[in-house]
């Protein structure tokens, strides 16, 4: 069975253990609003406009 012949240092074998804490960017696009066209996280309501999935889903309602 294979034995390490050395001891592994605390800085190698944190450099090993780090790469599977990087962290990816979130997936962003384009409101779904031509008029806006700010970027917004996927299946999310933009903030700016209220705009999700070409319909206007917040704000100025006048029966809400």
């Amino acid at each position: 069975m294979a034995v390490p012949k050395k001891k592994v240092s605390k800085a190698r074998r944190d450099k090993r253990r780090s790469n599977n804490s990087k962290l990816s960017m979130p997936g962003m696009v384009k409101c779904s609003n031509p008029a806006c066209g700010e970027y917004v996280l996927a299946h999310r309501v933009c903030k700016a406009c209220g705009f999700y999935d070409g319909k206007k889903v917040i704000g100025d309602d006048k029966n809400a």
